[in-house]
Order: C-alpha cells, then structure tokens, then sequence
C-alpha cells in the first residue's frame, strides 16, 4: 500500500484540521479549572473539539472526567497505544505572527503546539482514519489515547491508566525520529522560604510559568527608598546588559524602580539552548545592596546555578554516555517580602543516578538557607530492550520510509512513552531538522506533517497484524 500517496490525497483535510485545532489555546488554566475541565476551559475546549470530530467520523470514544480519553478503532484482545497530548506550554514572547493563529508561512504552520503535541496529534488521528476509511483490517485494537495534563503534572495519564487497561505496546508521536528507546527520569521539586520583612530592597520579582521551560522573561521591583541618592541603578543595570550582550528594560515612577529582562525560551531538557532570564536578573540584583534575608534568597540561585546547567556546583552532576548529562533548569522564580517566596526546578536524570541522593544534596544546599523542599512529581528513567518487537517493527517502517537506517537514541526529555511498559516515542522530528519544541514561532512544515501521518499509518497497520 502506498502510504503517502493516499496521504498526499487528503493533504488539504490534514492541514486545515491542524490549524482549527492548533487556533484553540490549550495552556493549563486553573483559575478556570472545575469538575468540567480539571485543567481549564481552555483546554477543555480543545478537549471537545477533538472527541466531537472522532465521534463525527465513526470512532469509538471515552471521557474520562475531562482529563483523559481515548479514540478506538479495530478488533480483537490485544491492544496498541498511540499516547498523544493536547495541552501546550504557554506561548511566551517574540512570536513573529499571535501564537494561536497558526499562521502558514513558507509551507510551515506556526503555532504554539504546532509540534508539541497537537501537530502530531492530528497526524496520528489522521493516520487513524485513513486506516478506517480505507476499510483496512486491524487484528488488534487500536487507541488513541489523549493526555491534557503533560506539560504540567501528568494527572491525565494517572488518572487514565486508574481506569482502562494497559496497551501490550505503543508509541508517543511526541519526540524525534527515528526511536527513542530511553529517557531520562524527570522530577519537579520547589523549594520555599518564608520572607516576612516587607521593607527591603526588592519588592517582588517574577519569572517563569512552566518549570519544563526556560523562562524568557524576568522583572523585579525594586523600592526607591532604599537606594542611596547617588546610586544610578539606570546606568549601572544598563551597562550590565551590554555586558552579557542582553536586552532589559527601565522604568520608573515615584517610589520603585522596575526592571526587566528578556532571555531566551528552550525547553526544560536542555536548559543550555535558552537564555534563562530568572537567573541573569537575580544576578545582576547580587551585585546591589541586599538586605541579608535578600541575600540568601538571591545569593543561593548566584552561587549554585547561574551559568551551570549540570549541576557541578550543586555537587550533583553525572554524565552517561548514550543518555547524556544530569540537568537542572530553574523554571520558576517568585519573591515577595512579607510572604512565602519559592524556587522551581526541574531536574532530568540519566540512568545510573541515584535519585535520593541529588534530592539530599539539593536539599542541604537550601535548608542551609532556610529553604524547605518538596517533590512536586517524579517519573524515574523509562527503556525499552533494544530487542523488542515494538522497537524492531518500527524500525522496519521508518527505514522503509526514509531510506535511512533507524539508530536508536536517547533523549533527556519525557513523553507519554514511559507510561507504557512497553513504549517509544516515534518522531514528529526527523534527524537534523530544528528543534523548535517551546521556542517563539514554533511551527510544523506541512511536507513533514504529511509524511508523518503516512509513517503514522504504516506504523498502527504493521503493530497491528504482526504475528
């Protein structure tokens, strides 16, 4: 069967579907969060826009209290997984067109999700339906299964894999080509400290959203009356930025100063493609007259993670050869005097590292502070045997796809992959391309969004009716 060229037929339907998806903002929203959408309206929102059309077109369909569902289609016992996500990171600065238009410029669709995940999700629906629209019998069930809670805590997929069974094997469409065999583990931690002298030099600073993100903006309020007459914070943070080649910005009214800075957003797997915008402000802020409360709040980002991604001042960093180094990015910063200030950090681990271990190290480094620490989520490294059948199987497709053979790699990310006993992530990036994933005009080009739909379809058909 030619894959692509039946594709290739229905090529306007994928796109168009694609950017009404993408147009809808699915950014975790708990000021709107209820018993209706456990994440937001937003996300609910495209929740139903995805369950409505599967129905539309024939599928089987289950909601499982807005967190979670599934889209089936194909008969008998053994079941095979496709774990998709809809919610998306928030979309950040510097985007050449509105994040959610999901623009189309040179044969790419520029959107906030376009490539994680809801991109993919649209190419794996698509391959889905081209399976069942053909009349292409499938020897095993197959499940879309759609998380809404990936970016943040992986409520979805707990609360899912509660309630329905296990694929015997599957794949996330939510990484990069050819296979991901291994990931690292993933843990969110924050550390707090209580702040309640409200009369000190920094009134609040902010930066970060998303701990699996590296904050591209920061801003920090700083109180007039605590500066000396002669001290020129203009000048002084000015000469700063041109020093480390940084965009910022001044602003004064009659008792504070505000400023801000503009870094560089990457995904949280590999702090060292952003610029993190938290950690320069909160440095440059060390280089004025703190208070000492002020100091160990500030001096302890300065002196144990600024410009160190690995964590070799923390005393924590490890290197493995095929899933790389141990990573720290710092997601999150708040400061408020007067109230609970706190830290975010999210750590990828490759296997080998003992988990408890790190967390004891970063816990002394802030306790010693007077920081108290807790773990907001932990997922240890997943593998799957090189061997497998999943693993051989999609080799198979993607050689015959590509012409190119399928080396396995690892990644420091985390998909949905590792909620299955026996699962990989499979594209949507091919080797080479640019990785855009929580970057500004982050977009699909539409050539590659076809020809992986058409890998998508081989890949459920193969799975499917192997012996």
């Amino acid at each position: 069967m030619d894959w692509n060229k039946l594709v290739k037929k229905r090529q306007e339907m994928i796109v168009n579907n694609t950017q009404d998806f993408l147009q809808i903002k699915s950014v975790l929203d708990e000021a709107t969060a209820s018993s209706y959408a456990p994440f937001g309206e937003g996300i609910r929102k495209a929740y139903n826009w995805l369950l409505h059309k599967a129905e539309k077109d024939g599928f089987t369909v289950k909601d499982l209290d807005g967190k979670a569902a599934h889209i089936e289609w194909g008969e008998g016992e053994e079941l095979v997984g496709v774990l998709c996500h809809i919610d998306v990171v928030p979309e950040g600065e510097g985007w050449t067109t509105p994040a959610f238009d999901a623009d189309i410029r040179n044969g790419k669709i520029y959107a906030r999700g376009a490539l994680d995940d809801k991109g993919p999700t649209m190419a794996a629906y698509h391959a889905l339906k081209l399976l069942k629209d053909k009349g292409v019998k499938l020897e095993k069930r197959v499940r879309l299964i759609i998380g809404t809670d990936e970016e943040s805590q992986w409520r979805c997929v707990s609360h899912y894999f509660d309630h329905e069974e296990m694929p015997s094997l599957g794949f996330a469409p939510d990484a990069d080509f050819p296979i991901i065999y291994a990931e690292k583990g993933i843990a969110d931690l924050t550390y707090k400290l209580d702040l309640w002298e409200e009369q000190g030099l920094i009134r609040s600073f902010s930066s970060g959203s998303r701990l699996n993100m590296v904050p591209d903006f920061a801003s920090a309020v700083i109180n007039k009356k605590e500066l000396d007459a002669d001290f020129q914070l203009k000048e002084i943070y000015k000469n700063y930025l041109a020093q480390i080649q940084a965009e910022g910005g001044v602003e004064e009214d009659s008792d504070t100063v505000l400023l801000t800075f503009s870094g560089r957003s990457a995904h949280g797997m590999e702090p060292e493609d952003g610029l993190n915008a938290g950690l320069y402000l909160a440095d440059f802020l060390c280089t004025m007259p703190l208070k000492e409360y002020e100091k160990r709040f500030f001096y302890t980002l300065n002196d144990y993670f600024l410009n160190d991604s690995r964590g070799k001042k923390a005393g924590v960093n490890y290197m493995h050869k095929e899933l790389g180094d141990l990573t720290i990015n710092i997601g999150t910063i708040k400061f408020e005097g007067g109230n609970t200030s706190s830290i975010g950090i999210n750590l990828r681990y490759p296997d080998g590292v003992i988990f408890n271990s790190v967390k004891q190290r970063l816990d002394r480094i802030f306790t010693s502070t007077g920081f108290t620490g807790s773990i907001i989520s932990h997922a240890p490294p997943h593998a799957v045997n090189k061997d497998h059948q999943l693993v051989r199987t999609l080799s198979k497709v993607y050689e015959s796809q590509t012409s190119s053979k399928a080396d396995l790699i690892a990644i420091g990310g985390g998909t949905y992959a590792r909620s299955l006993k026996a699962g990989v992530a499979f594209g949507p990036l091919f080797p080479g391309q640019k990785d855009v994933v929580h970057q500004a005009d982050e977009y699909i080009d539409i050539d590659n969004l076809v020809k992986i739909t058409a890998m998508y379809a081989e890949a459920i058909y193969e799975l499917c009716n192997q012996q």
